[in-house]
This record gives structure tokens, sequence and C-alpha cells, in this order.
């Protein structure tokens, strides 16, 4: 089941351009990139309404992606975490396609669903931390990050969604 995984994602990376060639909109890393937030909103058992909403929300605006699309994307990486056995699966993929820049926006993504709740477990923390690892991303840097969204989640009006950098590359 695995090697089926492996291939349909070896499938969907393009190999035409090296890792410093790519930009974070690329289609070649979505699915990776998706499952791995997927893997971030569903750490603490079942994702709340914000949680998804979140996740919605950033799949088709840092994607720039139609809802529709957005939804296959996230079904198709629902079901490729769900079948995963670590991070390094995706990670490695993202590596093989991602520039730096790419990469550190895959975490702020992350940071954003984590920051989704209200709450950053233990675990959750611990999670960002392997991924950033596994992406080649710097203790500084992910914690930078981190202390980013959350600022942005504070300076949020009440009730309203926190405010988020542009999405453009």
């Amino acid at each position: 089941m695995l090697d089926g995984l492996r291939q349909f994602i070896a499938d969907i990376v393009t190999p035409s351009a090296g890792p410093d060639d790519l930009a974070f909109d690329d289609t070649g890393y979505l699915l990776a990139a998706t499952a791995l937030l997927v893997h971030v909103v569903s750490l603490d058992g079942e994702p709340s309404p914000a949680e998804k909403r979140k996740l919605h929300s950033l799949i088709e605006s840092r994607f720039k992606l139609d809802p529709g699309t957005a939804d296959h994307l996230i079904a198709s990486a629902t079901r490729a975490e769900g079948e995963a056995v670590d991070l390094y699966h995706f990670t490695s993929v993202i590596m093989r396609s991602v520039n730096e820049e790419g990469r550190l926006r895959i975490i702020e993504m992350m940071w954003e669903l984590v920051y989704a709740d209200g709450q950053v477990s233990e675990f959750e923390d611990n999670v960002l931390w392997r991924a950033a690892d596994l992406l080649g991303i710097s203790s500084r840097d992910r914690i930078e990050l981190k202390h980013k969204v959350a600022e942005q989640r504070q300076s949020a009006p009440a009730g309203g969604p926190p405010k988020t950098a542009d999405a453009a590359p």
C-alpha cells in the first residue's frame, strides 16, 4: 500500500526543475504539503470547525486554488496522510521540489493551523519542530515563525480571523 502511495506522489512531482528553481506555488509538492497540514490539524483529534475553515482558507489562498480544487486536494491529502507512517515521506518530496522560501511558508502555514484553535500543545510544538528539521528550517527560523503567527493572532480583531501576510510569493 505504501508503494502505491510513493508511486502516486512520485508521479505528481515534476522532475524537470531543480529545488532552487521552483516557487512556492508550483504543483509538484501540493499533495505532500497539504498532507503535512492535514496532519497538523488532526493532531489533537477531530479538527474543530475553526481548524477546518483555516485549512481550507490556507489551501485556497496560499496555493491559489478554487474551493472545489482545494476540497479535492484536502481529500487526497487526508487519504495519503492516513496511510503514511511518518513525516519524512512528505518532507522528502517537499525538499526535492520547493526552495527554502517555500519551505518557510509551509512551516508558517503549519503554525497558523496550530494557532487556529487558540492553543499550542507540547505535541503540536514537537511535530512542528520535527517537520521544520526535516525541511531544513533552522530552529531560529521556526521559532521566529511561531512568534510571528502568535503575534498576528493576538492582534486580530475579536471574532475575526488573524491578520496574515500577503500570500503572494
